[in-house]
């Protein structure tokens, strides 16, 4: 199958907004989405953007049922590990259902982990839920390892009312 890998622009939010709420219904926690296409164009491509973003686009002819020419993403930023040094994080990659298979996913995580490389990290990190055994398996066969079993650790999160409680001196 034909396909491109490219740096998102702002005028791709729109398909990023998209593509996230079918990823986060896949799943199955669409209503923790409180991301607007207007977030992403602001906190992805301002003076100091929070992330980044690569896009899979195929050819017109290619397009979805839908009619969407824009396929997949990944998203990612640069971290820093005070044990190896600089690190990328990737926070999702999706891929449309109907064009999963075809290495569309294998093409977006090699683009960011060579964009790491570039960047002079040292490592990819990223998550991805315990129940998506197919994403774990793709990510496995890829060489990646599952640091929760293998090291223990434990991703953690504190937000809203938690957060703002924590932040009181």
């Amino acid at each position: 199958m034909d396909f491109s890998i490219r740096a998102a622009n702002v005028d791709d939010c729109k398909d990023v907004a998209r593509m996230n709420l079918e990823l986060a219904e896949y799943e199955k926690t669409s209503e923790q989405v409180t991301i607007t296409q207007r977030d992403l164009e602001q906190d992805g491509f301002s003076k100091n953007p929070f992330f980044h973003c690569v896009i899979a686009e195929v050819p017109q002819q290619h397009k979805s049922k839908d009619g969407h020419t824009k396929i997949g993403f990944a998203l990612y930023f640069y971290s820093y590990s005070a044990w190896r040094g600089r690190a990328v994080y990737m926070e999702d990659l999706y891929v449309m259902p109907e064009f999963r298979g075809k290495g569309v996913g294998k093409a977006l995580m090699s683009k960011v982990a060579q964009l790491g490389l570039a960047a002079g990290c040292t490592q990819l990190n990223f998550t991805v839920l315990h129940t998506n055994r197919s994403s774990v398996d793709f990510y496995l066969r890829r060489g990646c390892s599952d640091v929760t079993s293998e090291m223990g650790y434990h991703f953690m999160s504190c937000g809203g009312d938690a957060m703002r409680q924590l932040a009181q001196p």
